[in-house]
């Protein structure tokens, strides 16, 4: 029995036209069934506005604190015409500073929890007189009022070594750190094709959000610099050392030489055995002050190279009062609520109308 391809492809396109037609009254239905609860619709978009609206009102403003900077590394092999002679001295000097603190891997520092920790343990001037950023942010979120049920909460200080800190203490700070990088702090390249960083903060508190921009900013590019110039800077110090060693064992060999010249100055010419203290000195001399040399052209280049590793952060623009204030506004706020209680409405019908069908 032969199958006709015609009859079939006849019967797959009625098939498809079937089911666009029960789409279609399903579309239509499914208007009809939101056309009945228009009022019910309505009523639940002006609540949504209303409480939008509320909203607006006692939402306490946020301000925002601005930090940009740019930041400038050496390349790899940066060195350049200095390499071929660094090779000579016994210096590899090839690679520049690589490694993970390198690039856009300073992005994630910032959101680190040791360096939160830190900027929130770092202390600001508040209205003329000190105070640590952590006891400012749980000032104005009155979170002692909320810790004064709590007896081991309610006189919780953060003063002294962090180091020392008990596990409440160290609790609350990786809380408090937490919420902050989850809402109060973001950093990013605006232009990805450019080294400029933004460092925003978001708070309810003006001068929190001023004085932690800052602080932070300085705790992490210290850290940054500091441990991306670690390696090249320990080298520098060890090679300081070495030559301020040889150039005293100089000074004492050179001195030697004219103590065994004074210790004999009439030597009688015949007798060879008179000039061997002073040879020997002047050996001495020799020899350190080849190592003196080479030293110093080792701590020449190394100084060099811990400058070119060194990165360059040049602040561009700083926070400056009165800071950047972000409010919902009660005409944008009516809106949104407005829309959401449409949405919601139309959710709870069709989930009502879904339900009852398969429970019919």
């Amino acid at each position: 029995m032969e199958t006709n391809p015609h009859n079939s492809t006849v019967s797959s396109q009625s098939a498809n036209d079937i089911s666009l037609a029960d789409l279609v009254k399903k579309i239509k239905s499914f208007t009809q069934y939101l056309r009945s609860k228009l009022l019910m619709i309505v009523l639940t978009g002006f609540l949504g506005l209303i409480l939008g609206l509320v909203y607006s009102i006692f939402k306490k403003p946020e301000y925002r604190a601005v930090y940009t900077f740019v930041l400038e590394e050496e390349e790899k092999g940066g060195l350049g015409q200095y390499a071929g002679l660094a090779s000579l001295a016994g210096i590899d000097v090839s690679s520049g500073g690589g490694g993970i603190f390198h690039g856009d891997n300073i992005l994630e520092l910032y959101k680190s929890r040791n360096m939160i920790s830190k900027t929130l343990l770092s202390t600001a001037i508040f209205n003329g007189k000190p105070q640590k950023l952590i006891d400012r942010y749980i000032e104005f979120n009155n979170l002692r009022k909320k810790w004064e049920d709590k007896s081991t909460l309610k006189n919780i200080s953060f003063n002294g070594n962090p180091d020392s800190f008990n596990r409440l203490q160290d609790s609350i700070i990786i809380d408090l750190t937490k919420t902050i990088n989850k809402s109060a702090l973001n950093v990013d390249k605006p232009d990805k094709k450019l080294s400029i960083i933004e460092v925003d903060v978001f708070s309810k508190d003006e001068l929190f959000a001023k004085e932690f921009a800052n602080n932070i900013v300085n705790t992490v590019n210290s850290f940054y610099v500091l441990t991306k110039t670690k390696k090249q800077l320990q080298n520098v110090t060890i090679l300081q050392k070495q030559a301020d060693s040889v150039k005293s064992i100089l000074n004492s060999s050179i001195v030697g030489v004219a103590s065994a010249a004074d210790a004999s100055p009439n030597a009688n010419p015949a007798l060879s055995i008179l000039r061997v203290p002073s040879q020997r000195r002047q050996i001495d001399v020799q020899t350190s002050t080849a190592v003196y040399a080479e030293i110093v052209k080792n701590l020449e280049l190394s100084k060099i190279q811990l400058r070119k590793e060194t990165p360059l952060i040049q602040a561009i623009d700083t926070p400056v009062l009165p800071l950047m204030v972000s409010k919902l506004g009660k005409i944008k706020a009516s809106i949104l609520g407005f829309m959401a209680g449409v949405f919601l409405a139309c959710m709870g019908a069709t989930v009502r109308k879904i339900s009852t069908k398969i429970i019919n």
